[in-house]
């Protein structure tokens, strides 16, 4: 299993509306590396789902439940369906991430743009613990 990263702008589409809307495809990226990532995803791999904007902030955690496909708005780029599994206990902030040893070489701080970003297996448990602090 791989663990990802998805940013959202939450007055675009939050956490709220993949909740209501069960599942969702996510589409509309338009960078090449943030494409090769969603075509690395694979079924079952787990999602961080960050909304930016003035929250910044690791909101929720979701899984990919279909491997990638083409972009109806656009055949050269993809996109992947994604369900919500659960909101976190506590938002992660993009401060307490950066403010964090163990997460200093996370994409989040390295590649702070990229909107759809690898994350290691040890960064997404550190997450998951500070959410549960």
């Amino acid at each position: 299993m791989s663990y990802w990263l998805m940013k959202t702008e939450p007055d675009t589409y939050s956490w709220d509306d993949l909740v209501r809307d069960k599942k969702t495809t996510w589409d509309g990226v338009r960078n090449f590396q943030a494409r090769s990532n969603l075509k690395a995803m694979k079924k079952g791999d787990m999602v961080f789902v960050y909304h930016t904007g003035e929250e910044k902030s690791i909101i929720g955690l979701a899984e990919v439940t279909q491997e990638f496909f083409p972009d109806s708005k656009d055949k050269d780029w993809v996109a992947v369906e994604i369900c919500p599994k659960k909101k976190l206990k506590r938002a992660v902030s993009l401060a307490t991430v950066k403010s964090d040893k163990r997460l200093a070489a996370m994409a989040l701080v390295r590649s702070a743009r990229l909107s759809v970003q690898p994350v290691k297996k040890e960064e997404f448990e550190r997450v998951i613990d500070l959410s549960e602090a």
